[in-house]
């Protein structure tokens, strides 16, 4: 089959060092272009992944007829506006999580896609896609763990950079918006079903203005989900499934290492089966199933709605924090 064309905007180094070499192992994918505000970062870029363009400006890579879709690792302050400019020069768009800074700018991309139906418009949630999170769906699914009660979920890292984005309130930094997300997104993916309610507590730094601590609670009718995400703690991840019968846990539910298989385990009545995933890229996989989606003209894996429901959450955490009760969604 024929490869999609791929620009890249920015030389984010999520891009850089994860995004982009996963893409170009893809059997769909084509990196073909790289921009950055300044010319000398996207050459260097180029020269170091081998992409045979590169661009001085973000609006010189949209303007080029020979790119087909982009891939957006902006900061989030930047991923609706860049979005929005993309799908204006005929660009299909993968735009890093979280889609948008509020639910109505993620409602003024869907609208905007709506516009486009032609065009393909996804959020870059890249563990969706990872074998994992398929099998940890197929177990719930079949009701191998019994009737789906809780999820417990915890994201963390340490980072107290001051020039580092995620440290920048201004520009849409903080944990909630950085990992909170990835708490949010597998709770609904795994209830199939969006929260009835929330509560939330939120810590922010003096300093940063952010949120480094965060934790909510979302109560989905016929079960629960409990989660923390921390930005200055030590870093750790996990996430475990809980049915009447049986749990499912996740080793590295988010950050899957591309070079050594991942495991995750199924207990049910007492036993316990590990369950060893083949090696994978999780960029890779995203890359392709895009891809994909553009040649033939087929949906794209997440529907962009399920961006702007996981905003809606989001949002419903920090009116809980600020008012300290829970919240409907």
């Amino acid at each position: 089959m024929s490869k999609v064309r791929w620009g890249i905007l920015s030389t984010a180094a999520i891009g850089i060092y994860k995004v982009i070499p996963a893409m170009q192992q893809g059997k769909h994918c084509e990196i073909v272009g790289i921009a950055s505000r300044e010319l000398a970062k996207a050459q260097a870029a180029a020269q170091r992944l081998g992409i045979p363009k590169a661009y001085g400006s973000y609006e010189a890579l949209l303007a080029d007829p020979d790119i087909e879709a982009v891939y957006i690792p902006l900061p989030n302050h930047l991923h609706v506006p860049w979005s929005l400019r993309a799908l204006e020069a005929g660009k299909h768009v993968l735009c890093e999580k979280p889609i948008g800074l509020s639910v109505s700018e993620a409602e003024q991309l869907l609208e905007a896609a709506h516009k486009h139906p032609h065009l393909k418009v996804m959020e870059a949630f890249m563990y969706r896609h990872h074998p994992q999170w398929r099998k940890a769906k197929q177990l719930v699914d079949e009701g191998r763990i019994g009737e789906l009660r809780t999820i417990q979920t915890f994201f963390s890292y340490y980072n107290v950079d001051p020039d580092n984005i995620r440290n920048r309130a201004d520009i849409g930094g903080g944990g909630l918006m950085d990992i909170g997300c990835y708490c949010i997104s597998l709770s609904r993916f795994i209830f199939d079903a969006e929260p009835q309610r929330v509560v939330g507590i939120v810590e922010y730094d003096p300093v940063f203005g952010t949120d480094r601590l965060t934790s909510g609670t979302m109560d989905f009718g016929r079960g629960t989900s409990t989660w923390t995400c921390s930005t200055q703690l030590v870093p750790y991840q996990r996430v475990n499934i809980f049915g009447t019968t049986g749990r499912v846990e996740i080793e590295i539910p988010f950050n899957a290492p591309s070079d050594r298989p991942c495991k995750m385990w199924h207990e049910r009545n007492g036993a316990i089966e590990e369950i060893v995933l083949p090696i994978c890229d999780q960029y890779t996989i995203q890359g392709d199933l895009f891809s994909l989606a553009v040649l033939q003209d087929t949906p794209v894996p997440t529907p962009l709605e399920d961006a702007v429901a996981n905003m809606k959450v989001i949002e419903a955490i920090l009116r809980s924090s600020e008012r300290g009760m829970w919240v409907e969604v």
